[in-house]
This record gives structure tokens, sequence and C-alpha cells, in this order.
């Protein structure tokens, strides 16, 4: 197992770097031309950070969330006055906190809810002391890393055998995929991304599609930058594209990640999403949902239960970007950019309304499989996912 304490090789690409004491965040912002990692010292660094969308992807949201009280907690002087009851509540405000940054994503509340629960198991033991309660807490928030970066390899290889065996091959196979959902949404490798990943290193993987993902473009700035880095034969399309693309492509499956699941299977996710699923249903592609059970919310029985986070409008009438320093049409496509003079422009008229929710639900219905880090949870008879049966409960 790798140990959460010490550094990751600096070729692996990752959105968190964290020693025992330090944590600094991939800033997601300047990505794909610059990458530039800010450090996080505490929680109100996370909460901004994970508001600006410095960092996102629900697994990571609730990595580096949860790490930053960790790094505060680590370095943060012990006061006279300390007791184990006002840590223990010092630690369950700051998680409340944290929580607020983003409420549709469920991996940060089910993380802070686990950490509650263990600071208070702490306090209920023999002798608890200020430190021990700390201590407690900070090997906790470390093993949540390493677990995660299980979990998602775990997703990924369950993915592409499910996959490769529904498209009747373990070759030639097309995948699209919609926002980014691999190592940058992660604590490492991904999940939707990480399936991709996969059927790649299994030879099987002929394509993958990936879209622009409107108006925050996750897809063409964080998406296709890993599919580059990763070196995997990869197109991007914008959002637009998705139905000419099944028409003329032989694509075996969509494959996206989740905020939140819902107990009958709904899922939250990326807008644009819902629309891929009615697509692939038309074109009798499969569509495939990657969730560890962080994201799996059995309290929530549908999607009518989720919360859906509404954006500012500015994020719909507004591009920004560093400007360009040659003619891309005479160059074949490949752009110079000075990544100095970072530009905003808007491209909506004055006084127009904007709708901007961060994400949709798609139906059960529309899903052919969500994949878990335990195992593949298909439709039962009533239509339904059943899952429970991802934590061992059916």
């Amino acid at each position: 197992m790798a140990d959460p304490t010490q550094p990751v090789p600096a070729t692996t690409l990752l959105a968190i770097k964290y020693t025992r004491g330090s944590l600094e965040i991939l800033d997601q912002l300047l990505l794909p031309h610059q990458s530039i990692y800010i450090p996080i010292n505490d929680v109100l660094d996370a909460w901004r950070a994970i508001k600006q969308m410095q960092v996102r992807g629900a697994p990571a949201i609730a990595i580096v969330a949860t790490l930053s009280l960790a790094v505060q907690l680590n370095n943060g002087l012990v006061a006279a006055g300390d007791t184990p009851d006002s840590t223990v509540q010092s630690i369950h405000e700051k998680l409340d906190y944290l929580v607020t940054s983003r409420p549709t994503a469920v991996n940060l509340a089910d993380a802070a809810g686990k950490l509650k629960l263990l600071t208070q198991n702490v306090l209920a033991a023999p002798s608890p002391t200020p430190k021990l309660i700390r201590d407690a807490y900070i090997e906790a928030a470390e093993a949540m890393l390493t677990k995660d970066v299980e979990d998602n390899k775990a997703i990924g290889r369950l993915g592409a055998n499910w996959i490769a065996t529904a498209a009747g091959r373990t070759n030639d196979i097309r995948v699209l995929t919609h926002c980014n959902t691999g190592s940058l949404a992660t604590a490492s490798y991904g999940t939707a991304l990480g399936i991709i990943r996969s059927l790649h290193s299994n030879l099987s993987l002929a394509h993958a599609y990936c879209t622009e993902t409107r108006p925050y473009n996750q897809g063409s700035r964080l998406t296709a930058y890993e599919l580059v880095h990763e070196k995997i034969p990869a197109t991007l399309i914008t959002d637009n594209m998705a139905a000419a693309l099944m028409s003329q492509k032989d694509i075996a499956a969509v494959v996206v990640g989740a905020d939140r699941v819902a107990a009958n299977g709904d899922t939250a996710n990326k807008i644009g999403t819902y629309q891929l699923a009615i697509l692939a249903k038309f074109f009798g592609v499969k569509f495939v949902v990657a969730a560890p059970t962080t994201s799996v919310d059995l309290n929530t029985k549908s999607g009518e239960g989720i919360k859906i986070e509404h954006r500012p409008g500015w994020e719909v009438l507004v591009v920004s970007g560093p400007t360009v320093t040659n003619d891309p049409a005479a160059d074949g496509g490949e752009v110079a950019v000075n990544v100095l003079d970072v530009r905003s422009v808007k491209q909506a008229a004055n006084g127009i309304g904007v709708f901007n929710p961060s994400f949709d639900v798609t139906p059960a219905a529309l899903i052919d499989a969500i994949v878990t880090e335990n195992g593949v949870v298909e439709r039962n008879a009533e239509g339904f996912f059943p899952m429970e049966e991802a934590f061992g409960l059916k």
C-alpha cells in the first residue's frame, strides 16, 4: 500500500500533492497552459479553492477538504485552553463549513460524516486528549487518500471488463466521455477516465472521444490535457457534436463519472450528462457510470432528492484564456499561446438571462451499468439499481 505521508514522484500527473503537514493542489483554472501548484494551508484556503473550482471532481474535492483540516491540525499550536470536547467541536464545525463549498457532490459530505463519527468515538474512549483526537483525524484523512487511489484502479479494471463483455470484443473499442474524471478529479488514476485508461493499457481501446463540457470546459481544458499526457488516442468534440459522432462512429459506450448516485441509481453528474444518456439510448450505445461508493447516497431515494448547485451566469457569458500568438489556420490547427496575456471575452448580449445549473440528473432507466470499486451494479427487474449491493447490504 502506498504511504500517503510520502511524496509522489514528480512524473505522476496529480491534482493533489500531500505530505504530512503540507498540501498543494494543481490550479486547474490555469490548465492546460500552465501547471502551477498552490498551497492549501487551512480549511479557508480549501473552501475558496473548491468554490472557485481550482480543484474539482467529487473525489478530489473530498480529499482536498479533509486533508486541508489535517494540515491545519498538524501545524496548529495546541492552545492552553483546548480540551477534548472543544477539539472535537472545532473539527466538526470546520467539516460542516467545508461541506458548504459544493453541496451537490456527496463525497465530501460522506467523508465529513465518517470523520465526525471517528473523532466522536475517540472522544468517548478512555482518557482522550486533544492530541490523540487530532492524530486520529490526520491518520484517517490520510487513509482516505490512499483508499481513493485503490478504489479508482478497481473501478477502472471492472469497468473495462464490463464494456469489453458488453461490446463482445476485446479490442477496437471506442468510447465517449464527458467532463473530467481522471487524475485531476481524484487522488489519482480516475473513475470514468480510469476505465478508459484501463482499456488503453489492456490494448482494448481504439479511440477515446471527450466533450468540451461547456460552460466551464473541463473536457477541453482538463480531460484533453490528461489524454494527451497519457498518450491515449483521443479526439475532442463540442457538446453538440455527440449525436453526429454516435451516428458515424461505432461507439461502444459513453462513460461518465458521478457527483451523487441515489439509492435507485438516478445519477447527478456534470451538466450535459443527461442529454448524452438520451442519445446513447437512441443509438443503442451502452451508458456507464463510474462511481466509488463514496459517491453513492443511500439516504437519497431518487434523483428528485438531489440538490443541484447553480453557478454564476458569467460562466456562460464569458470565456477566458491566453492570447494566441500565431495563425492556427496556417499552422494546421496548432496554436501557440502567450500565457502571460490572459484575457476574458464576453460572447453574449448585455441583458440576456442565464440558466446555469452545474449538474443534471440522469434517470436510472437510461443507465446500463454503475461501476463501483466493489463491483458492477445493473438494473433489476423493476428497472432500478439496487445500489445497496455495492455496500454488500443485499
